[in-house]
């Protein structure tokens, strides 16, 4: 959709905006009304609240200005590259002198809707379920138990084999392998420990039959309570997390897919990198892991 073909905007009360697009809409007629002193990072914060009230309140609509997100790595494209600190850090960095953050944020905004990279690639997302689990990594962080179970059933709508696992039951090591090799169904000369479940898991993600089926779309392990493990096996938590971006990101070569989704009650629950790559907050979230 090109900047000509949006509808007029005219003001409103908050209240009766429709989605993100309408409300940003009433921030540029009166900039000054919403934003003290004009910072970029004051809408950057206010947009990060409202992805989180549409998580809080189950509410499914496309929200793309977190850390990290859609119009994030867009406006990366467009820049030659991104910093740590956000969007409106990057934003504020290259604004020309005759124009405002502010300004060059809206300009911004309208390259980015009407741009037919992004249209294309909410286009895939809709057409390769799960995709949101695999852009940045393999291995996706959850708190709230009710988004996980979400997740897992809109995966499973989608065609997803989702695999269940309860983490804070497992103690020991052992406890892992087992559980692991029996959802699984790792065959009985399975090893129980870490380097036969890269074997084994290579196996399952690679030529498993979960992927058989024609409306099959991949494999998903849901772990839930994955901070107690962690904390009573802290190097086997990491390495197993690790073990499975790695595979998947071996199966993609086959044009098979395995995501897994990691529940903790701690919220400040770091991870090292797996597969090379970060372990990152689900979108519904990301505002809440700062």
């Amino acid at each position: 959709m090109s900047t000509e073909d949006l509808p007029a905007s005219t003001a409103k009360h908050w209240q009766d905006c429709t989605d993100v697009y309408d409300f940003l809409e009433q921030i540029r007629l009166r900039p000054s009304a919403w934003l003290s002193g004009g910072s970029l990072r004051d809408l950057q914060s206010m947009l990060m609240g409202y992805q989180v009230a549409l998580g809080v309140h189950s509410i499914n609509e496309l929200c793309d200005f977190w850390h990290g997100g859609a119009f994030s790595q867009w406006l990366g494209t467009r820049l030659g590259g991104t910093s740590p600190l956000g969007w409106a850090a990057d934003i504020e960095r290259n604004t020309p002198g005759d124009s405002t953050p502010v300004d060059e944020f809206f300009r911004l905004l309208d390259a980015y809707r009407s741009d037919a990279s992004h249209a294309s690639a909410q286009a895939t997302a809709t057409r390769l379920p799960g995709i949101e689990y695999m852009i940045n990594s393999f291995v996706t962080l959850f708190w709230r138990k009710r988004l996980l179970t979400q997740a897992t059933e809109r995966l499973e709508d989608c065609g997803f084999h989702v695999i269940r696992l309860e983490a804070g039951q497992w103690s020991t090591e052992r406890d892992m392998h087992r559980a692991m090799a029996a959802a699984l169904d790792f065959p009985d000369y399975y090893g129980h420990n870490l380097d036969a479940l890269n074997d084994c898991l290579g196996d399952v993600a690679c030529y498993g039959g979960y992927d058989d089926a024609p409306d099959g779309a991949g494999l998903a392990l849901a772990f839930s309570d994955y901070d107690r493990f962690t904390t009573t096996c802290p190097r086997a938590a990491q390495v197993v997390l690790d073990i499975i971006a790695d595979q998947a990101r071996q199966a993609t070569v086959l044009r098979r897919r395995l995501i897994c989704l990691v529940q903790s009650n701690d919220p400040q629950i770091r991870f090292e990198p797996v597969g090379a790559m970060p372990v990152m907050w689900n979108s519904e979230e990301w505002a809440d892991s700062k």
